[in-house]
């Protein structure tokens, strides 16, 4: 799941050009703030805020000048003198609008939003026709993830001034966030309709273009951002993201790098690039860790801070568990994180979940109803976020998202809690020195192997690292489809981008050595006619015949999402990226899935899965197995139809979906990391000791 950047404006400072006739003398207040004005059009600020100091020197209550001073500060980030010129304007003319508007920006980006929140309304009561602020209330609320009232503000902003190309951008962003992808691109088109080089404009409808599945219209879009402004570090980042739903990943690659070359601090683009390379098979196990790791060495400076733990810990007790994840709503990693959450002791465990779900559905009102404590981190900054964990007195912070979209690493880099562990949302190492421990299983991550290429300490959960929870009313199984249509059909409901030229390969080979077999695939990337023409054309260079590949692209339901594997008789897992909740879909729609063993975790988790319900058989050590195993299975008929009928049974009845033996294996773990932790480094904090949980460690 990659992550886009929208842009929206920032605080509009708005310099004040009044002037008064009693100042209009050669050395006086006016004509030396109308210099400073001058300089700070040139970017002289220095000399600018020279010029603005001799004024009010001259004059003690001169507001203008006291406002665009504070502009000229902040516009070299000296936010704190900014908000000092500010109120003196304010100080000396109460009612002046544009220094609360001004006074707002820059509470705004020091992450004070409640703050700037409350100054642009002052501004508004002063000035009710002020379009500028209601433009930035808008952009602080929809930053609060408040979007209705955001898209009032944006409107009342428009009635005011009608080519307010600005307005019409962040408003796009607004519809965007609410999966209005039609509303928000006509408001793009008018930004630039107003403003043709308005390249965030580009950038934010090239982002609902590829949301729609309409990837061509988004790269072009990209290609004009960045041609708009050559230093766009955000745009080359989107034209990336673009580029992985091609299937285009060294492109990709090369684009996040571009990013990076721009801006070294930008973890969206580290994280996102860290994520494509888990696509590239020719990556080498070890440059993970280091590109991870190179990644928050680049990132030290602005993140992280000496922290120290006030909180007593004393046994016996409640261990306070944090979860940290942008996925609590109907999203993969939940269906994974529901079993523990349903399960955990509570005489034993006091759970805190860190949202950052702008949008609730169901399943996060579920997350939210088992929580002991449930707090919203959308709009607050890393800062705050680490605040309320240090407040909330967290002992083991767990992060579920790693480098995926919408992950709060950073707050993890700020070291918020004694004990941080990564688990289930990214497959690999975080790279992070201030991440303690990583869960995972000694399939997926092979004791000795795989411990080298972590910065974590890896802790193996004895009986597998994923405990599923099926989805809520998935149909019933079907008959055995080969039996309905006279021919075998192979299938993978697998993300696009995990189905590279080595997997299409080898899938060619199973196909021919199956003759009259299908494939059936399905991704939301085959919305785009050139996306699915370019696949057809993989095979037929393999020798498939385009007519037996059939394409399906995203359904809306779940229900209608499951019922499409009454068509699929065998699954495939892509490698060396495996499926997931794709696999356990599958199989829990009687479909056996097919897996090769990798050498890394991404492309180990289909064994880990297969391992649990008692289906090693269907696991390849080499390619040569992978087709030999799906040319027994689609031989033979009966078998097949014998596994379709069990495998829902099977699943329930194994490890994979017993929700309280996983809890009841997690805790005692979890409070090994924490004993283990406070042996390692003793003076991290102090206090008492849970029950360890024999040796799980490999360090």
């Amino acid at each position: 799941m990659v992550r886009k950047k929208k842009r929206s404006g920032a605080g509009i400072g708005l310099i004040s050009m009044e002037t008064t006739d009693a100042f209009q003398t050669n050395d006086g207040p006016a004509e030396l703030k109308h210099k400073g004005d001058f300089l700070q059009s040139q970017g002289k600020l220095s000399e600018a805020i020279t010029c603005y100091q001799k004024a009010v020197q001259q004059h003690p209550e001169y507001a203008e000048a006291f406002n665009n001073m504070g502009i000229a500060y902040k516009n070299q980030n000296l936010l704190v003198a900014a908000v000092v010129c500010y109120r003196q304007a304010l100080k000396v003319k109460p009612g002046y609008a544009a220094a609360c508007n001004n006074l707002g920006n820059a509470h705004r980006e020091q992450g004070k939003l409640n703050e700037a929140k409350r100054w642009y309304q002052k501004a508004l009561r002063f000035k009710p026709d002020f379009a500028e602020a209601y433009n930035n209330l808008g952009n602080v609320l929809r930053q609060k993830g408040r979007i209705n009232e955001a898209i009032i503000n944006y409107q009342s902003a428009l009635k005011i001034k009608t080519d307010y190309a600005e307005v019409h951008n962040n408003l796009g962003n607004a519809f965007q966030e609410q999966k209005a992808f039609p509303r928000a691109i006509e408001c793009y088109h008018s930004a630039l309709k107003y403003n043709p080089n308005n390249h965030t404009a580009y950038n934010n409808l090239g982002n609902a273009y590829q949301k729609q599945g309409q990837l061509n219209q988004a790269i072009n879009c990209y290609y004009k951002a960045v041609a708009l402004r050559r230093d766009y570090f955000e745009a080359f980042n989107s034209l990336a993201n673009a580029l992985i739903e091609f299937g285009k990943i060294p492109e990709a690659l090369e684009y996040y790098g571009k990013a990076l070359e721009i801006n070294p601090a930008y973890t969206v683009a580290h994280s996102n690039f860290l994520l494509a390379m888990h696509y590239q098979p020719s990556s080498a196990l070890s440059s993970y860790l280091a590109e991870a790791e190179k990644c928050w060495q680049q990132q030290a400076g602005s993140c992280l801070k000496p922290v120290s733990f006030e909180h007593p810990i004393v046994s016996p007790k409640r261990l306070k568990i944090g979860y940290v994840s942008p996925d609590f709503y109907q999203h993969s990693v939940s269906f994974f994180f529901m079993p523990l959450l349903q399960n955990h002791d509570r005489n034993q465990v006091e759970v805190f979940c860190y949202s950052e779900v702008r949008f609730s559905d169901y399943l996060t009102d579920q997350i939210k109803k088992l929580s002991d404590h449930w707090r919203s981190t959308v709009g607050f900054t890393d800062d705050e976020v680490a605040e309320q964990i240090k407040k909330d007195g967290i002992d083991i912070l767990v992060d579920l998202a790693g480098h995926t979209a919408g992950n709060r690493l950073p707050v993890f880099a700020r070291r918020p809690a004694p004990v941080q562990i990564t688990w289930l949302g990214y497959p690999n190492t975080t790279g992070m020195p201030d991440m303690d421990y990583r869960l995972t299983d000694e399939i997926a991550d092979p004791v000795r192997e795989a411990d080298k290429y972590h910065s974590e300490t890896l802790i193996r959960l004895p009986g597998g690292f994923l405990c599923y929870r099926p989805p809520d009313g998935a149909p019933d199984i079907s008959g055995l489809p080969a039996h309905r249509t006279g021919r075998i059909t192979f299938g993978s409901f697998n993300n696009l981008p995990k189905i590279n030229e080595a997997v299409i390969a080898l899938w060619s080979r199973l196909l021919l050595q199956v003759p009259e077999s299908g494939l059936l695939l399905k991704s939301k990337q085959f919305a785009d006619v050139r996306v699915r023409q370019q696949l057809l054309d993989l095979f037929t260079s393999h020798g498939i015949a385009a007519e037996r590949v059939s394409l399906l692209q995203r359904v809306l339901t779940t229900a209608g999402h499951l019922a499409l594997y009454y068509q699929v008789d065998i699954g495939l897992d892509p490698f060396p990226y495996n499926g997931t909740t794709t696999t356990c879909e599958a199989m829990w729609m009687g479909v056996p899935v097919i897996s090769l063993r990798g050498d890394r975790h991404a492309g180990r988790v289909g064994a880990s899965l297969l391992t649990r319900v008692g289906l090693d058989a269907l696991i390849a050590k080499n390619e040569e197995q992978y087709v030999e195993i799906g040319k027994k299975l689609a031989k033979n008929l009966d078998k097949l139809e014998m596994l379709r009928t069990g495998l829902r049974a099977r699943m329930k009845a194994s490890a994979l979906c017993d929700g309280k033996s996983f809890a009841h294996t997690m805790f005692p773990l979890l409070c090994a990391c924490f004993t283990h932790r406070q042996a390692c480094e003793p003076g991290v904090f102090t206090g008492g000791c849970f029950s360890s949980h024999g040796s799980v460690f490999t360090d």
